[in-house]
């Protein structure tokens, strides 16, 4: 009985590393989990380099894996740079120098301490639950590593037009077709069906002075939406003017893409005009389509200087053009919060869902909203 408790933390950390690749995009199932935990039954888990292609071997399915692999496998077993084995051209990992994954005794760093990877994956998911108004720098910048692996789930929609499939409804031309082609005999009968699409998103991110300590992260989470979907992601600033800032958000590194959104965004930390800035949207682009049948999404904590009798109009005109409307107010997690400013009350009419946008967990909780709006 005395390695049920080594052996539980063994489990638990693998069983977090594979929920971060699944964040990253890497389908790694039970199956391959437990392909993995078997493997490492006959390793020595406190090398780094045999947890490491123990992984690689048993949760990557093919090649587009493997840097996503990497980029979780750092992520999760963060430290100081291991000389790991590893084919030409790959990524050198980092992970803490001979890191037990079963607690227990391994080389020491320089003051003699062993890092802890089961304790730094509960501080993980602490980390998870925080509000990023209150990280230091070290937080913010691990959850910034967090946020790059974030694969935002998209939402999709029914296609009127449909498309040969195995299954469905009888396709008659195509099996016409087929029997003339067959010397006039019906031997198999071609089947069609609707295929879903990508449901348009649109997210109206608040980047006013209130909303300072969590407009970066929330342009994070845009960057992510727009990295999974590029083609049906759109992403406006709001503040006391709208800022398309789509085409910045495009580009690959969200370090740069940020930097590009603030060069283009003329009123950061500035006032708030929601129903003014609203309107805006919904003449120039709400009413071009952008907006019809898209679930669209904003970001801000109801902060109005302006007439709350517009807000409450522009928000039943934007409700009747959209599939779904989503409020994420980062106070919303605040304990004993309650949505008592004048634009939050004239704003919640016309919203679908409420939800808080203050902490990772969070944000995981708004993808899966958005995905099934």
């Amino acid at each position: 009985m005395a390695e049920e408790g080594p052996l539980r933390d063994v489990v638990d950390t693998v069983l977090g590393f594979a929920r971060t690749l699944r964040h990253a995009g890497v389908a790694a199932g039970p199956d391959r989990v437990e392909a993995m935990l078997a493997a490492i039954g006959h390793l020595d888990v406190l090398d780094p380099s045999a947890v490491y292609w123990a992984g690689r071997l048993t949760l990557c399915s093919g090649p587009d894996d493997l840097d996503r692999y990497d980029a979780a496998f750092v992520a999760w077993f963060s430290g100081r740079r291991a000389r790991l084995p590893r084919p030409a051209g790959r990524p050198e990992v980092r992970l803490a120098a001979s890191a037990p994954l079963d607690g227990g005794a391994g080389e020491g760093d320089d003051d003699g301490e062993t890092p802890d990877v089961a304790a730094r994956a509960s501080a993980d998911e602490v980390l998870r639950h925080r509000d990023v108004a209150g990280l230091t720098d070290a937080e913010r910048a691990h959850l910034r590593r967090l946020f790059a692996l974030l694969l935002p789930a998209t939402p999709m929609r029914p296609a009127r037009r449909r498309r040969p499939a195995a299954h469905g409804s009888v396709h008659p031309g195509r099996t016409v077709r087929q029997a003339l082609r067959d010397g006039g005999e019906v031997s198999r009968l071609r089947h069609r069906r609707a295929r879903p699409r990508p449901r348009r998103v649109v997210l109206l991110v608040d980047v006013s002075g209130s909303m300072t300590p969590y407009a970066d992260a929330l342009l994070r989470f845009a960057h992510a939406a727009v990295r999974a979907r590029p083609g049906s992601t759109e992403v406006f600033t709001i503040g006391t003017r709208l800022t398309r800032v789509t085409r910045e958000l495009r580009l690959r590194d969200p370090d740069r893409a940020l930097v590009a959104g603030g060069q283009a965004i003329p009123d950061w930390s500035g006032g708030t005009r929601l129903g003014e800035v609203l309107k805006a949207f919904l003449d120039r682009w709400g009413q071009r389509g952008t907006a019809r049948g898209a679930v669209v999404v904003v970001c801000s904590d109801g902060w109005e200087r302006g007439s709350t009798d517009l807000l409450a109009a522009q928000m039943a005109r934007l409700r009747r053009l959209a599939h779904a409307v989503v409020w994420v107010n980062p106070h919303k997690g605040r304990a004993g919060y309650e949505p008592l400013t004048g634009g939050m009350q004239a704003a919640l009419p016309s919203v679908d869902h409420f939800v808080a946008g203050h902490s990772m967990a969070a944000f995981e909780e708004l993808s899966g909203v958005i995905s099934h709006a």
